[in-house]
């Protein structure tokens, strides 16, 4: 049997340029650093776009990345037929992740405002965004060997440290420039901007490795992603307007992004000679509505301060409005309300029905505002007080779920006075019970005896809370010289409220939560599903 030499195939012909190779090289290392950057801000905006739409958790971040890193693979692969022709596969798939990376926020925006198909949409996005991000990668190695001949472990490791040096570029970018400067909606379109001008970077390098129906090609689809980019940037002011209020009943009259969240406040008109309902939100939760918000406060506040107290620590609250019940105790002297997010405070302090809810509460001279996060706050505070508040955001993402921490309690009571006492919003022991009692038993864990009670609240349902003191469980009361200013407490109501109905009994089978182990995000997730 005769056997033909088969000729072993060549490495590719080196690419004719129109500048020197050690300098094409550069450039196209730095396409490489652009997409890196560009790359992983996609990835970081898809991640904190489910943070401020639906409240960050660990589950949705996991299923993020995973799906991300998977697709990356998957377009790294596909990839393949490409290479012969690797300039013209790389301007046709920088021009693909310019259009579905610069749209994705929008996308997203859509499908969660009108369409309540968010988490397969994000994991669409993903999976187009990722795949051709997998792409760029084996395309940029192929045109980086057949501009300079190169061990392939040398060119390897020149291109993945330029890679990895993009990516730090585009994680602090990220926080630190395109969010606040831009927005999510218009930082995306200004990274794809980036990703479209890489496409025209590299075409004009390697213009003479496209034949003029590849040019032409490049060139339409250039102008095409342009427009889109551009008509998506002139109109996302509007489209954010119309997203934003499709997510409310009510008339929206303050929309704005902090450093920390979405803060939203709406107001209907007055009915029927009622008084106007406003309402806080914060990442699309409701905080208060104006009509019942007094029998929130009025219960989580009051049975912590006790007759004669002098100093009170309010956790959370930024509203004002549990300051506002503080103050009703003429005893009080000194109130220290600490807030994480500043633009919450200012609002509280600035916007009209927000200080007429508040009563213009925090610019009392009894009260001190601190700026900075509860926790490292109580590490490090002096003094003892005489109450402390918890008013802090449900524990649905692991930002807040720290605050729901057996170690976060223990620091909590270690800022108590003698006979003093500790009250926690602790959720709803309806909706969702074993994050109710979970957090009872955390409080206890800490080593406080707790008292359970509950109140109906029109606009969160039945909403609970826990009150805690050193040495016997506190018995809830209210002072009798307060109890005249109410509109809701009084002491028969209290007494009620600290019973339950048999299909709400404490549930012991809860496991308390940690930073190590945050159970309340579980426990809060399973009971909230499907309200």
């Amino acid at each position: 049997m005769t056997v033909l030499a088969v000729p072993a195939a060549g490495p590719e012909p080196l690419l004719e340029l129109p500048v020197g190779r050690r300098a094409a090289r550069f450039l196209l290392l730095a396409a490489v650093f652009l997409c890196a950057a560009c790359g992983l801000v996609y990835e970081l905006a898809l991640i904190t776009l489910g943070q401020y739409l639906v409240g960050g958790s660990v589950y949705q971040t996991s299923l993020v990345l995973g799906v991300f890193v998977c697709s990356m693979g998957l377009g790294s692969f596909a990839s393949k037929p490409l290479l012969p022709r690797a300039a013209a596969g790389f301007a046709a798939v920088e021009l693909a992740l310019a259009l579905a990376g610069g749209l994705s926020v929008l996308g997203l925006y859509a499908a969660y405002s009108w369409l309540d198909l968010y988490t397969p949409a994000l994991i669409a996005t993903s999976v187009v965004v990722g795949g051709l991000i997998g792409a760029e990668i084996p395309l940029l190695m192929a045109l980086l060997q057949r501009i300079r001949r190169q061990d392939a472990g040398e060119a390897a490791a020149d291109l993945f440290a330029v890679d990895y040096v993009g990516a730090l570029a585009g994680g602090l970018a990220f926080p630190f420039l395109l969010l606040p400067v831009f927005g999510q909606v218009r930082g995306a379109i200004v990274v794809a901007a980036v990703n479209l001008l890489a496409a025209v970077g590299i075409v004009v390098l390697l213009r003479h490795a496209l034949s003029r129906r590849a040019r032409r090609a490049v060139t339409v689809g250039v102008v095409v992603v342009a427009a889109a980019l551009a008509l998506a940037a002139a109109t996302s002011a509007q489209f954010l307007v119309s997203a934003r209020q499709a997510l409310y009943d009510d008339p929206v009259v303050v929309s704005q992004r902090s450093a920390y969240q979405e803060i939203v406040l709406t107001e209907t008109l007055p009915s029927r000679g009622g008084p106007a309902d406003v309402r806080l939100f914060l990442d699309g939760d409701l905080q208060f509505s104006s009509t019942d918000e007094h029998r929130y406060h009025e219960a989580l506040v009051h049975p912590a301060v006790l007759p004669g107290a002098r100093s009170v620590l309010v956790l959370g609250g930024g509203d004002g409005l549990a300051a506002r019940e503080v103050l009703r105790h003429d005893s009080v002297r000194r109130v220290v309300e600490v807030e994480l997010d500043p633009a919450v405070l200012e609002l509280a302090r600035t916007d009209p029905r927000m200080v007429a809810a508040n009563e213009g509460s925090l610019d009392d001279p009894r009260v001190e505002v601190v700026v900075d996060d509860a926790m490292s706050w109580l590490r490090t505070a002096a003094g003892q007080f005489d109450a402390v508040v918890v008013d802090m955001p449900d524990p649905d993402a692991p930002a807040t779920a720290k605050l729901y921490s057996q170690e976060f309690y223990g620091l909590a009571a270690r800022a108590l006075a003698p006979g003093g006492r500790l009250v926690v919003q602790a959720g709803s022991p309806y909706f969702a019970p074993e994050a109710f009692w979970c957090i009872g038993a955390t409080v206890a864990s800490a080593g406080l005896q707790v008292t359970p009670y509950h109140v109906d609240v029109p606009s969160f349902g039945d909403w609970g809370f826990v009150l805690a003191a050193r040495g016997a469980a506190p018995v809830p009361s209210v002072d009798p010289g307060v109890v005249g200013q109410l509109r809701f407490l009084d002491g028969d109501v209290l007494a009620a409220a600290t019973v339950f109905p048999k299909d709400r009994s404490p549930d012991r089978s809860v496991e308390i939560s940690t930073l190590d182990r945050p159970r309340i995000l579980e426990y809060e997730a399973r009971g909230w599903r499907g309200y």
